[in-house]
């Protein structure tokens, strides 16, 4: 990984960029366009967005705005909850293309697991063999979810995003991902905040001399997973993706991985009730 345009290859030959920037909680608001175009400006060519998040409007019109071609842009949304099942999800991804002002999608995920997993990826794989999504996903699965689609799918999933952070590095699900070759993708790799108050990461933030997110977010890509930080502050936006210049050492990584606790931050899939 030399520099931000750096990519993985999907299991499909698709490229994709390793760092993206994520637009959780980015309002649907003017000011929230600029956000974007500001990650856009400094290097970012994966953007992250979700119907649910309400910001699909916004993340368009930055694209549009920012003057670089759609196709040097690697795009993500995904379907919600309420919109599972064949004919609900394709009605879903044509709502989200009108939204985001595309008439394409870089990946399509099932943002949580719900009992239409079967049929919502039925319609994911209608969609990639149409041509209207260069690759598909899931978002939040366990193993067993996996598992699940994988008993009588045409298409193995190209990407598992999920909650992932040196306190919660789902091993299970990252094997199970390797071995089946479905890229990891991580959401909330800065644990929500709560990543700067361990004491190992200001210990290694101190001796490599980067901050905190950078430790952790360069963590995240030498585990082989790809990463999506959030900001809407322009110095911590450019701060996130300035992660090239140095390597975690082969022991520090052991010491970060040390720091699992098997504890969520965010909702555990089996139990959501929304």
């Amino acid at each position: 990984m030399l520099d931000i345009n750096s990519f993985t290859v999907l299991n499909n030959g698709v490229k994709m960029p390793w760092l993206g920037f994520g637009t959780y909680k980015i309002e649907y608001e003017e000011s929230s366009v600029d956000y974007i175009k500001t990650a856009l400006k400094v290097g970012y060519r994966h953007l992250d967005t979700a119907a649910v998040y309400g910001n699909e409007p916004i993340v368009g019109k930055a694209v549009k705005e920012s003057g670089i071609p759609r196709n040097e842009i690697f795009i993500t949304s995904k379907v919600w909850n309420n919109k599972h099942g064949y004919d609900k999800t394709l009605k879903a991804f044509e709502d989200t293309l009108k939204r985001l002002d595309t008439d394409y999608l870089d990946l399509y995920l099932i943002h949580w697991p719900k009992t239409l997993n079967k049929e919502t990826w039925k319609a994911l794989e209608k969609l990639y063999k149409d041509g209207r999504v260069r690759a598909i996903g899931v978002s939040n699965f366990k193993v067993h979810h996996l598992e699940e689609i994988l008993e009588d799918c045409e298409i193995v999933p190209m990407v598992n995003q999920v909650e992932y952070h040196p306190q919660f590095p789902q091993t299970e699900v990252h094997e199970f991902c390797k071995k089946n070759k479905i890229q990891l993708e991580s959401w909330g790799p800065l644990m929500q905040g709560k990543i700067f108050d361990i004491p190992l990461m200001k210990e290694l933030s101190l001796k490599y001399g980067k901050t905190i997110s950078q430790i952790a977010l360069r963590w995240d890509l030498q585990m082989g997973v790809v990463t999506i930080p959030k900001s809407i502050n322009e110095n911590r936006i450019k701060e996130n993706c300035d992660l090239y210049d140095f390597e975690i050492s082969k022991e520090d990584m052991k010491k970060i991985e040390s720091l699992n606790t098997g504890v969520r931050i965010g909702h555990d899939p089996d139990t959501i009730t929304f």
